[in-house]
């Protein structure tokens, strides 16, 4: 460890510039050079002493986002958190609880270079005797990762929930994802809009505990016969991703993200919580409906703040291996107390 800090500080007091960060660019200039985007002759450069680096890596961002092209590739992953449940306590109306339960999430997914992708992802937690595995999202997307000043995608998922469930699931089953990312800046700021919706029929299996959610947090429950099961929110964020390349040994790196984001929307029925990894897109999670053990649903389709989020996302990448812990703290702000909690997952995976 000791050499690895050496490495690192000599890295950032040195020669920050020559390593610095990239948008898409997991891989950075070293893997893209192995995947032939970059020619030996195009790195030659590196010698000559003849050249300002000063000015030709002031914008290093900029240059590395305009040298590496999306690639097409399988990935293969599995997420471990551990976050909030909510159901009725003992299985009678009038009151619930929360417990927090270990979550796992398998990922398999195909991400083509013009920035089509198709992922599906299962969901796996202790329902309380054994696992179970409990909810399957499929995603077809699309990125458009070319441009070196934007980055912007859109997505749909369908969840499919297994019936009769112990704990609290949304109804909704459907979510349209879009988002926008400017990459020019130092802080990166996005915006990300999703819509959900669901069936009639999904929302009676659930409306016992919605009602009974909407109670702790109004003080009393109206039942809407032609109710229309839909939510939307929107997100703001700004980041920015440090890199340090050939850390360890060669063909390794690592990435810090320090993330703040803003989620207002609808609260009706909450949003399916997905575990969508920021090794693939740049999606972030806008759901806080595990993340709060004082989770309340508002029986008015009315735009609200929900909550503040501050991500601290790490990774570290050697060769087709990843692993990427991820701290958040989250002040969920209709509760009316519990505001803040805090959650931690890892996600490890092969990118091929």
């Amino acid at each position: 460890m000791f050499k690895a800090g050496t490495i690192l500080l000599a890295l950032m007091l040195c020669s920050y510039f020559a390593f610095a960060q990239s948008g898409r660019g997991d891989s950075a200039l070293l893997k893209a050079f192995k995947a032939g985007q970059i020619s030996d002759t195009s790195l030659s450069f590196l010698s000559d002493t003849t050249i300002d680096y000063d000015a030709l890596f002031q914008d290093f961002d900029a240059f590395m986002d305009s040298i590496l092209n999306p690639g097409s590739y399988f990935m293969a992953s599995i997420t471990a958190t551990k976050g909030y449940f909510t159901s009725l306590k003992d299985g009678t109306f009038g009151e619930v609880e929360s417990a927090k339960r270990m979550t796992y999430s398998p990922l398999l997914g195909y991400f083509h270079k013009s920035g089509v992708g198709l992922s599906g992802t299962g969901y796996v937690t202790n329902d309380g005797q054994n696992l179970s595995f409990y909810q399957l999202a499929l995603s077809p997307s699309f990125d458009y990762l070319k441009n070196k000043s934007f980055a912007t995608g859109i997505s749909y998922s369908r969840y499919i929930t297994r019936d009769s469930l112990p704990f609290y699931t949304t109804p909704i089953q459907n979510e349209l994802y879009a988002y926008f990312t400017w990459r020019k800046w130092w802080a990166r700021p996005s915006v990300a809009l999703s819509y959900g919706w669901g069936s009639r029929s999904d929302y009676v299996q659930r409306e016992e505990i919605i009602q009974d959610l909407r109670l702790r947090r109004r003080g009393f429950t109206y039942i809407n016969t032609k109710e229309s099961v839909r939510d939307f929110s929107v997100t703001a964020s700004v980041r920015h991703d440090f890199y340090w390349l050939d850390v360890l040994k060669y063909n390794d790196h690592i990435r810090l993200t320090p993330q703040f984001s803003f989620t207002s929307g609808t609260q009706k029925f909450g949003f399916n919580q997905t575990s969508n990894t920021y090794a693939t897109i740049v999606r972030t999670n806008s759901s806080v409906l595990y993340t709060t053990d004082e989770l309340v649903l508002d029986d008015q389709l009315k735009f609200q703040p929900l909550s503040l989020t501050l991500y601290l996302k790490g990774e570290y990448s050697i060769g087709k291996f990843f692993i990427q812990p991820q701290l958040a703290f989250d002040y969920y702000l209709p509760a009316s107390s519990q505001k803040l909690n805090s959650f931690f997952s890892v996600n490890a995976g092969l990118i091929f």
